[in-house]
């Protein structure tokens, strides 16, 4: 198992050696297989935190930016995730683990947001989709009236995306951003393009759900701490290839000991709390 004094001395020796990639995983392994990091795994999730620290090394190992990060902050975002009951795998398009200098952070996607909308059994139908050129007839921006028609669709170019819920109560929803709008909102809000290169997409409708179940959403516990947790974004200028990225997140740094030989599991299980809504 890792103590934490060897997890402080590979992190200050990363990068000196060819083989730093493979000293961080066996790192990882370590804190995910102690004691400590299980149990408050299993405090969120049960019989099925093995499976997601599976997925958390998996990630990790296959992600060289991540590798870059401090193992514990990776774990720490993870368990934001897991909190959420969220998984972490970027494929599903929900939740990620992101490198933003030096240190992890949780994002949520719009199907994270989604998912947490309908978990509160107030929603009938939600969702957000992309309006192809054609497609938009007229939009109504004092009223919110949208009149789309599919059929008059002219080619695959996006020109805006519209969101749309209905409560179980009657009350109904609809947003539309124009591309032109959305490119704003990022250029105000962030710095870094590279979140949005990866999936300008994703993105563009993570901005326009948020936005509008913020505004006129009913929100749970759990979204009220997703909605400011993806607010409270971290905003810095990093070059790509340092590991910069735009996260719309929250997370608790870990604090720098000096005595390192004395931490306990105890005390790193401590570690692995993030800052409630």
């Amino acid at each position: 198992m890792a103590t934490n004094n060897t997890l402080k001395n590979q992190i200050a020796n990363k990068g000196k050696s060819n083989n730093a990639p493979s000293t961080q995983g066996t790192t990882m392994k370590g804190l995910l297989a102690s004691p400590a990091v299980m149990k408050r795994f299993e405090e969120v999730l049960g019989k099925r935190a093995n499976q997601f620290t599976a997925s958390i090394l998996s990630l990790y190992n296959s992600e060289k930016m991540l590798q870059k990060a401090e193992p514990m902050s990776v774990i720490s975002s993870a368990m934001i995730a897991a909190t959420l009951d969220l998984p972490i795998d970027k494929n599903l398009g929900y939740a990620w683990v992101v490198p933003y200098g030096g240190k992890a952070q949780f994002q949520l996607g719009y199907k994270g947001y989604i998912q947490l909308a309908l978990r509160t059994g107030q929603y009938k139908n939600i969702n957000v989709i992309e309006v192809y050129e054609g497609e938009l007839q007229s939009f109504n921006r004092l009223t919110e009236e949208i009149e789309l028609d599919f059929d008059c669709k002219e080619s695959d170019k996006v020109i805006g995306y519209t969101g749309y819920f209905e409560l179980i109560n009657g009350f109904r929803k609809t947003v539309y951003w124009s591309k032109e709008q959305i490119e704003k909102h990022k250029q105000k809000f962030s710095k870094s393009a590279f979140g949005w290169k990866n999936d300008w997409d994703a993105m563009a409708k993570k901005t326009v759900i948020r936005n509008m179940l913020n505004k006129w959403g009913i929100l749970s516990i759990d979204m009220q701490t997703a909605v400011i947790t993806d607010e409270n974004a971290v905003v810095q200028d990093f070059d790509d290839k340092d590991g910069g990225v735009i996260i719309d997140a929250d997370f608790t740094e870990l604090e720098e000991h000096q005595e390192t030989n004395t931490k306990s599991n105890e005390e790193i299980a401590e570690e692995l709390t993030f800052e409630d809504a």
